[in-house]
């Protein structure tokens, strides 16, 4: 069994190359055929020329931007999942924060960037507020229904046997909410990246945000995309770990996995 499980990893890691290499290989040859000017878009052997001559340079500023994404993703989804736990307990509190919350979403994400650097300065603080923004109601929002679409047999078995309130969330509605949770810190991991970047635009003196914003004022194009795979990278490798944690917690289900081993 440990040796099916392992070719089969192997395989996804097979399939991914190849997809991988065959998405550059077609990147190559549209630059080739079109013969469109390196400044507008470069070729891939020119993308990782400028890796390969600044890997400090790019190292430092991946360095920044994922540690915004990752404090961003984690206080998101803590403060997520207890607001949802609020609205579950507080009736009251739902008239009020629930329209509250999708109001909140009508507003640009790129209007409040430049308040949230105002007031929390030019460092990490206004990126990860950014990031916590842009996560915080995918997470509040899944957790919320999954709290309250318990089973009702599962809540009246607590009932019979005099459960208290907290036992009831810890033991129940917690772990049958779990999947809804997990499909919100899902969707938290895919956007994390997108608020970070978007406060390094408005205002930042480290990070690939700011890689971007440099090489795009210098013409250096190469450089600009250098970045945004550096980017990419990050944005993959921190969905395929949160989804390999969210399968370690919710391991009853079979659905569950990115990779599943075929039946």
């Amino acid at each position: 069994m440990t040796v099916f499980v392992q070719g089969n990893q192997w395989a996804h890691i097979r399939s991914i190359a190849i997809v991988t290499m065959a998405i550059i290989a077609g990147w190559y040859l549209i630059v080739e055929v079109t013969g469109v000017p390196s400044f507008i878009f470069p070729n891939p052997l020119e993308v990782v020329s400028v890796l390969v001559e600044k890997p400090h340079y790019f190292l430092k500023h991946t360095l920044v931007t994922t540690t915004e994404i990752v404090i961003g993703l984690l206080l998101g989804c803590l403060l997520g999942i207890g607001s949802a736990l609020v609205l579950l307990f507080f009736e009251n509190s739902r008239r009020w924060v629930l329209p509250l919350m999708v109001v909140s979403q009508s507003i640009p994400v790129f209007a409040l960037a430049p308040l949230l650097t105002l007031w929390l300065g030019y460092g990490m603080s206004s990126k990860i507020a950014m990031a916590v923004l842009i996560i915080y109601f995918p997470v509040v929002a899944a957790s919320f229904d999954g709290l309250r679409h318990t089973p009702p047999a599962m809540l009246a078995l607590a009932q019979s046997m005099s459960a208290t309130a907290w036992s009831v969330i810890v033991h129940i509605r917690f772990p049958a909410a779990l999947p809804s949770i997990a499909s919100g810190v899902r969707v938290a991991a895919s956007v994390a990246p997108i608020g970070a970047v978007i406060g390094e635009w408005v205002g930042s003196s480290q990070g690939l945000g700011f890689v971007m914003l440099n090489a795009n004022g210098r013409m250096q194009t190469d450089e600009l995309f250098a970045a945004l795979v550096c980017l990419s990278l990050v944005a993959v490798l921190l969905y395929v770990c949160v989804n390999k944690a969210l399968e370690k917690c919710i391991y009853w289900q079979s659905d569950t996995a990115l990779f599943k081993e075929p039946r």
